[in-house]
């Protein structure tokens, strides 16, 4: 559970102090997704910049030149690779026909499949996601065939931004969740991975006083919006992930990738599997029960509510 952040400034107008404080507010809010490690990647001097380090984001400045228009970020939920080697750590550096900055949140289970039968180099990084970067690199460009292609060879849960050296982001949508918004009167657009952490992100600064419409972007597209502004789409169709954890009488997957993920690491935030299962039973999304993760009051309430206890007392009640 990692968060991917970031704007795009394609009129010029958004005085730099705004932009700069818009950054490190998204950046604050997006740990609730993550706190091992943050970074953040953008355009100076005609070449991809990439700074990250192996903490929160709370503990970081960010200070991305005054010339920048746009920022692509991301905090870090470590799952594979330690997070100590800030070589693990997001954006990625990658180089095709273009320098690129890559990010990713997700789990990609055939890293080591795919290296193997794509006849990849070996790496020093050891995060599953950088096997995306070396399925891009080998296509020798950066483009919707490149995206395409490896969107459609990766398998897991995933969402994916690019920037390249040309102030084009990319957003590649997967199963995970991806939340953009366009304030149009200032001639930028604004994303964060959900809806919670840009409404504390915005809260913090003065656009939320501006009008702003939610842009579409659904599992399977790739969306491009280059430095004018301008939007461009199109689409990969998704692989079909079937899980280890399916049913033996109807060979169907029980659970799919992003619950599985719920149950792998709700552990980690002090929350037994048997509390996720009973509210994705109850019909609960995965990203309301994300949200619950980070929020163990109103985790507590829910399952409360569920159980028509006054005062829950599961297993919840330990990790207090």
């Amino acid at each position: 559970m990692c968060a991917l952040f970031g704007w795009l400034d394609y009129k010029g107008i958004v005085p730099y102090k705004v932009l700069k404080r818009l950054t490190q507010a998204l950046a604050n809010a997006a740990e609730e997704r993550g706190t091992d490690a943050a970074g953040i990647s953008y355009v100076h001097d005609g070449k991809v910049a990439i700074f990250k380090r192996p903490k929160a984001a709370h503990k970081i400045h960010f200070n991305a030149p005054d010339d920048t228009k746009v920022v692509m970020g991301h905090t870090r939920f470590a799952t594979q690779g330690d997070k100590k080697k800030n070589y693990n750590n997001h954006p990625f550096p990658g180089h095709a026909d273009k320098e690129f900055a890559f990010a990713h949140n997700g789990v990609l289970y055939n890293d080591n499949t795919l290296r193997r039968d794509k006849k990849l180099p070996d790496t020093h990084i050891e995060t599953d996601s950088y096997i995306a970067v070396q399925l891009i690199e080998q296509q020798g460009k950066l483009d919707f065939d490149s995206l395409r292609d490896m969107a459609e060879a990766v398998q897991g849960n995933f969402t994916f931004t690019v920037l390249d050296q040309e102030n084009s982001l990319y957003i590649v949508k997967g199963s995970n969740p991806m939340f953009l918004l366009h304030f149009e009167s200032l001639g930028l657009y604004v994303y964060a991975s959900t809806e919670s952490i840009m409404k504390k992100a915005l809260s913090k600064t003065c656009l939320g006083r501006f009008n702003s419409s939610k842009v579409e972007c659904i599992e399977g597209d790739i969306i491009c919006i280059d430095i004018a502004g301008i939007i461009s789409r199109e689409e990969y169709e998704p692989t079909l992930y079937r899980s280890h954890l399916m049913s033996w009488y109807d060979d169907e997957a029980y659970y799919s990738v992003h619950e599985e993920l719920l149950l792998a690491y709700c552990g980690c935030y002090g929350v037994d599997t048997s509390e996720v299962e009973m509210l994705l039973e109850y019909g609960y999304t995965c990203d309301e029960i994300e949200d619950m993760l980070a929020d163990h009051e109103l985790l507590h309430e829910t399952l409360a509510a569920v159980t028509g206890e006054e005062q829950y007392s599961g297993c919840l009640l330990e990790a207090f």
